[in-house]
């Protein structure tokens, strides 16, 4: 028997929703049924589709707060947020601008806080409350040598999500994905080619790397009433995470 979560009616704002992770996002969300409202600085060449729906776009930098509350005013409802804009570039925190590592907890910490503070009062105001889910990374629970800024944000996420579903609670409901590797159109860039994808696939306990429509599938759930007493949690999406070095090292079970 297939279980099928149904959103009709619901309106879904995916930040950094059209492409890699947030366009699976907004296909999960219009698979569902749900309008789906992909935001993003610059509108793509397509649009997400799925169901023989397709997503509206709205063209928004996610880090001002005046044009996030204008953006929100704007929306005859917001049921569910998803705080997916986010990323870095590989930058010890030596190198570089100071001011590129700011902006990049701004992106990734900052303006999640903003998005979610100004959908709130809406939220709060609908009959059944509203859900939010933060996109975190195991960045953010681990050290992350080379993108330092870039997890402290993560972490400062997750922390996020527990104190905001505190405080919101109960009309509001807040939580977080814990993501490990994704494969996503740019997958090349951090991991190389095909064959360097399939070694760093081998160091998933599952075998591979998640695929968009995972993340989709598990920010559904979260948005529907099966997940009504779910709040303040963090899913952790990592296909069973990263085998400790030590057991490679060790030399006690060797043959």
């Amino acid at each position: 028997m297939a279980l099928t979560l149904d959103l009709a009616g619901r309106t879904a704002v995916v930040t950094g929703g059209v492409r890699g992770v947030g366009a699976g996002i907004s296909r999960a969300f219009l698979e569902a049924g749900a309008d789906v409202v992909a935001v993003a600085r610059r509108e793509p060449d397509a649009l997400p589709e799925a169901a023989g729906r397709t997503a509206r776009f709205h063209a928004l930098d996610v880090r001002d707060p005046a044009a996030a509350q204008a953006f929100a005013d704007g929306l005859d409802r917001v049921d569910v947020l998803v705080n997916n804009a986010g990323g870095a570039p590989y930058l010890p925190a030596a190198d570089g601008d100071l001011r590129t590592h700011i902006k990049i907890i701004e992106l990734n910490l900052t303006a999640p806080l903003i998005m979610a503070r100004a959908v709130r009062a809406r939220m709060r105001a609908q009959p059944g409350g509203g859900s939010i889910i933060m996109i975190g990374s195991v960045s953010g629970t681990r050290p992350s040598p080379g993108t330092a800024a870039y997890g402290a944000a993560k972490a400062g996420l997750h922390s996020l999500t527990r104190s905001l579903a505190v405080e919101w609670a109960p009309h509001v409901r807040v939580n977080s994905l814990t993501l490990g590797m994704v494969r996503t159109e740019l997958a090349h860039l951090h991991y190389g080619d095909e064959e360097g994808i399939a070694a760093v696939e081998r160091t998933v306990p599952l075998g591979r790397l998640a695929d968009p429509s995972d993340v989709g599938a598990a920010c559904v759930f979260l948005a529907s009433d099966l997940a009504s007493y779910v709040t303040g949690s963090s899913l952790l999406l990592h296909g069973g995470g990263e085998r400790p070095a030590f057991l490679d090292a060790a030399t006690v079970n060797r043959p």
